[in-house]
């Protein structure tokens, strides 16, 4: 979700991560992300993970890019100060409040998907990051400076996905693909993306980001992967707008391929928790389920 480009065609996001970090979506992805992690870490087995479009790593909320759009106000600033929330919820609450020093003040940094990753890591699993743009490489370095078990690769996250899968040695694990959506046919590239990954690693388990602004296009997608058949596929999606506004994000969408066994209900309930507290429209749906043919 890190972009560059300011002015997106209708169908395109051209997402800078560092103008949205923290908003619904980062929280919606997130807790998706730190669901299924937690699940594959009930056997003790080791485990690899993969983040093809890293980012930066952390973000500061106090930045100009992020106080411009202020979206992590109606993020991670409707929810930051809950003390009773779904468990994978809190796990990604306690995490944002590791990296500030006042819990009951407003967040001012928070942390993109690989220093979530890094954090929750067992001393028996690794993860690899990828990031290709210069500057962001270097906050991404920064960011993850310490910590253990954790892989930087400088090269393009859609030739990774082919290149470093599957793991060498260990058999067990997750991907995360989450493109900037620069291209009109970024929703495209991502469905193949999923279908050939899974083909080189029938046993990962893969989670795709996608924004919900064009609701039929998504629709596509979504039916592109149905047909390809691909194995326990759950749909998870948050949307706080009426999905009627192709010229606004209007929701966020993760595709979970070998959805981890019972993850349904982590989700289900996590998000209802969230779409209560995050949806700014009676009319904005949210969904937990499996993708059937139609």
């Amino acid at each position: 979700m890190q972009g560059i480009s300011h002015t997106p065609a209708p169908n395109t996001m051209n997402y800078r991560h560092a103008f949205h970090a923290g908003n619904f979506a980062d929280v919606h992805k997130h807790i998706v992300l730190l669901g299924v992690l937690q699940r594959l870490q009930l056997k003790d087995t080791p485990i690899s993970v993969l983040d093809s479009h890293a980012g930066a790593g952390i973000y500061d909320l106090s930045a100009d890019p992020s106080q411009r759009t202020s979206e992590w106000r109606d993020g991670i600033g409707r929810v930051y100060v809950e003390t009773r929330a779904p468990a994978v919820v809190a796990t990604l609450l306690n995490a944002v409040r590791a990296l500030n020093a006042d819990p009951h003040k407003p967040p001012r940094v928070y942390p993109g998907s690989p220093r979530l990753i890094a954090t929750q890591l067992r001393p028996q699993d690794r993860v690899q990051l990828c990031e290709l743009e210069p500057n962001t490489l270097n906050d991404l370095r920064d960011a993850m400076h310490g910590l253990p078990n954790v892989a930087i690769h400088a090269r393009d996250g859609w030739e990774a996905l082919g290149a470093l899968l599957p793991p060498r040695e260990i058999k067990r694990g997750l991907v995360l693909i989450d493109p900037p959506f620069e291209a009109p046919n970024e929703l495209q590239r991502l469905a193949d993306a999923l279908i050939t990954t899974h083909q080189r690693w029938p046993q990962g388990v893969l989670l795709g980001w996608y924004p919900i602004k064009d609701r039929p296009m998504v629709d596509r997608f979504l039916r592109k992967l149905a047909r390809a058949g691909l194995p326990d596929v759950l749909v998870c999606e948050l949307c706080i707008h009426a999905p009627d506004n192709q010229l606004r994000l209007n929701g966020s969408g993760v595709v979970i391929i070998n959805a981890p066994w019972q993850v349904d209900e982590t989700l289900r309930e996590a998000s209802a928790w969230l779409h209560e507290r995050l949806q700014q429209s009676s009319a904005a749906p949210w969904r937990v389920e499996t993708l059937h043919l139609d």
